[in-house]
């Protein structure tokens, strides 16, 4: 049996940030990847996806961006090229193609089945996703049949869907941009709103997460939030990486011709049942956008910042849609999204399927974790953000080789 002091699963951005600090510590590691590097990227994006950060957030530890558009947006194939070019650069020693069956705790550390072998280890990193599996509501099994219904893992694009009308179910970055990209093809869409982040593209002559980044918000560390647990559950924000630096929010979407209705709450003899209360979630929305405006307003010490307008409430919205009557031909499920730990064999995951850890310390000895959301910093699941965090992790791991050989 092959061993090794420390196994990094996941060679994504996480994974391979964590082989460039162990790389720097000289801890010997591999890094065990299911599919090809940035293998999420290739396989489970749609095709039109660019990245939600400007270019200039698009750098990772030693390797910052260079090309020739810094207030661009990445396309995913220059997301994977990013990727590829990292792990190349640092020489990480990733294997493909090996999928990981279990991993058990050991007297001396784990030991972690693959298909391809088994391997002993003092420390772990799990490095595999925070979106692994498409968040789908239990009532998706009574829609009819003559209904074909899609997860963001499934949609490419319009023209791969039958033609009709589009339900799309949930308004964070995925729903939105998906419900604009398929208006704009020409088919009659229906957007399911509930909680939502609303966020204008462009603020005050810069992009808005250049102010969560110069204000000190994006670096707010985990132990300084009050209600962390939330923090980690909140939706995506409305935001699409657009050549044009457009707002893609509710009110963009209404004057597309998209059809808003509330949150999706039932199934009942066929018919789709919304919850009522749209102008509630509205409110709530704009009332978080104008705080966190307020928020860049202080920092810079000028409180004439623009204010935008409050998202406009239908006339009046549908509270059922009759899934058998054709108007509806597919759903596209853009729910939400979560890990899945089905190969963990050691007991630190939650009833509801969360990994417990203190800001990358998982709850077992010599196990850690990366690019989860909140994870040390509230922009610990962006491609930037992995930096600070794999630095910190891989710190705390050395100092527990280091005790243990004390």
């Amino acid at each position: 049996m092959e061993a090794v002091t420390t196994v990094v699963i996941g060679a994504g951005h996480a994974g391979l940030a964590a082989s460039r600090f162990l790389a720097d510590r000289s801890i010997d590691h591999v890094v065990l990847e299911r599919g090809e590097v940035a293998n999420s990227w290739r396989r489970e994006r749609w095709d039109s996806l660019r990245l939600l950060t400007p270019n200039w957030q698009s750098g990772l530890p030693g390797l910052p961006y260079d090309g020739p558009d810094p207030d661009g947006y990445l396309t995913m194939g220059e997301v994977v090229d990013l990727i590829e070019r990292f792990a190349a650069v640092t020489r990480a020693p990733v294997r493909t193609g090996t999928v990981v069956t279990s991993v058990r705790r050991t007297d001396a550390g784990y030991r972690v089945t693959t298909d391809q072998g088994e391997l002993t280890c003092r420390t772990v990193v799990i490095a595999s996703g925070a979106c692994n599996r498409p968040t789908v509501p239990p009532f998706a099994s009574a829609v009819p049949p003559e209904v074909e219904q899609l997860t963001p893992f499934d949609y490419r694009g319009p023209a791969k869907l039958a033609e009709g009308g589009v339900l799309v179910v949930g308004a964070s970055a995925t729903g939105v941009q998906l419900a604009a990209e398929l208006q704009r093809s020409g088919r009659p869409v229906t957007l399911s709103v509930g909680e939502h982040t609303r966020l204008p593209r462009l603020y005050r002559g810069h992009d808005v997460l250049w102010w969560m980044d110069a204000s000190g918000v994006w670096s707010q560390r985990y132990d300084e939030i009050d209600d962390l647990t939330r923090a980690r559950r909140l939706p995506s924000p409305q935001l699409v990486g657009a050549p044009d630096r457009a707002t893609l929010d509710l009110n963009a979407l209404t004057e597309l011709g998209v059809t808003l209705v509330g949150r999706w709450a039932a199934v009942r003899d066929g018919r789709a049942l919304f919850s009522g209360g749209l102008r509630n979630v509205f409110s709530l929305a704009d009332l978080k956008l104008d705080r966190l405006l307020d928020t860049f307003d202080e920092w810079v010490g000028d409180g004439t910042g623009e204010r935008f307008e409050p998202t406009r409430v239908p006339a009046s919205s549908r509270l059922q849609l009759d899934l058998r009557s054709g108007e509806v031909r597919t759903i596209v499920w853009a729910t939400g999204f979560r890990p899945s730990y089905d190969w963990l064999d050691v007991p630190v995951v939650d009833a509801k399927g969360r990994l417990e850890h203190d800001g990358g310390v998982v709850a077992s000895p010599g196990m850690y974790a990366l690019g989860l959301p909140v994870l040390r910093r509230r922009k610990s699941t962006f491609i930037h953000g992995i930096e600070d965090d794999a630095r910190e992790v891989i710190d705390h791991l050395a100092a527990h080789l280091a005790a243990d050989l004390a």
